[in-house]
């Protein structure tokens, strides 16, 4: 209760910054009677912003535009506006921006599942003006317009607040991807695989979530293989802390068994289809993998051979609408485990108007790590 209070507090007494507000509700307590206003900026209630824009004409083709859009424009049901600092490009943000999988409801739609920057209105007391927030998942971006843009207004409960030592450019850099591996890593944790150099596996290792996957995995002290179908990034992936570099043929080509030589104690995989197939043959007894992507197909033909005589787990891993405790606990470990050398190693930087030409490459295989948009730039 203390806590609410002073958030509720904070929101009454931004006066410097207010311009207007209006009375939501009231807050009864022994002291008396607080009103809950939605606090409005004058950033928000004056200035356009840049978004971008994804149209579909009535024969079914996708365009883009970058153009300027009002706050009226947002949303209306969302109680918290974000001036938003920075996005990112993930592989779903590839599908939204060309239309692939139909995950976009209605056009025109502002896609950008990630986003980190300000609060500038709230009418949620959990957040005031000033607070640094990032959101990731929720559909947003999908059902909901998202994070291509300088100004976001979204549900209070999708927010989570920027933990201790977390910049809004860390976070994006970090984005779903790393928030996935690290929900990967915790769910081996749980799982029972043990650090001390445990045999653990990479799928599309040089991808957003594969990326960060390595370097938490290596920082924590397993024994991480990583696999690539880019010969040319095996220096990049052994800089991230992989101790081993396998071509995806060597795990793709040959005949399908039903249970091979056990060789990996754990395994991060963000492929799915029949690589992740092939790996179940090879996982160690107790071992476990969890699954977290499906770029490579949603079909899986396997049986259950070394399920029953190995005792393997495959854990799927939601992301997208995990708990908020979850949240904070992960994001956390992020800022404890993951180097941010090594996070700014596998990060490039783009602006608004580059968004469409990445979200194709990232569906073509051809981003290596993390992409940051700033959408100021």
């Amino acid at each position: 209760m203390p806590d609410c209070l002073s958030r509720v507090k904070r929101l009454l007494l931004a006066k410097t910054r207010m311009v207007a507000g209006v009375v939501l509700g009231y807050f009864k307590t022994g002291k008396g009677v607080i009103q809950i206003m939605k606090i409005q900026t004058k950033e928000s209630a004056m200035s356009s912003f840049k978004a971008l824009m994804v149209h579909r004409d009535d024969k079914n083709v996708i365009s883009h535009e970058l153009t300027d859009m009002q706050h009226d424009d947002l949303p209306a049901d969302g109680d918290v506006l974000v001036a938003v600092k920075y996005s990112t490009i993930n592989y779903k943000d590839g599908q939204c921006l060309t239309g692939l999988g139909r995950l976009v409801r209605e056009y025109p739609h502002v896609p950008g599942i990630d986003f980190a920057g300000e609060v500038v209105e709230s009418a949620d007391p959990r957040y005031a003006p000033g607070d640094k927030v990032v959101l990731t998942g929720w559909r947003v971006g999908e059902i909901w317009w998202g994070g291509f843009a300088q100004f976001a207004r979204v549900k209070a409960d999708w927010l989570v607040p920027l933990v201790d030592g977390v910049s809004c450019f860390d976070a994006m850099a970090i984005g779903t991807a790393g928030l996935t591996a690290m929900l990967s890593v915790m769910s081996l944790e749980k799982f029972g695989i043990r650090k001390d150099g445990a045999e653990v596996l990479v799928t599309g290792a040089s991808g957003g979530v594969g990326s960060i996957a390595v370097v938490l995995l290596s920082e924590m002290g397993y024994s991480v293989s990583a696999i690539t179908g880019k010969p040319e990034q095996a220096e990049y992936l052994r800089s991230l802390g992989a101790t081993q570099i396998i071509a995806r043929g060597d795990i793709m080509d040959g005949e399908k068994k039903p249970i091979q030589s056990a060789k990996w104690a754990g395994c991060v995989d963000s492929v799915g289809g029949d690589m992740l197939a092939r790996v179940l043959t090879q996982m160690k007894p107790l071992s476990a993998v969890t699954v977290v992507g499906n770029a490579g197909g949603n079909d899986l033909s396997l049986n259950i051979i070394p399920f029953m005589l190995r005792g393997i787990g495959m854990i799927g891993v939601d992301s997208a609408s995990c708990a908020f405790d979850t949240r904070i606990e992960a994001w956390k470990r992020l800022a404890r485990d993951l180097p941010k050398p090594a996070l700014e190693s596998a990060t490039s930087v783009i602006g608004l108007a580059d968004v469409a030409a990445a979200g194709e490459d990232i569906l073509a295989g051809q981003v290596r790590g993390r992409i940051v948009v700033d959408v100021n730039r």
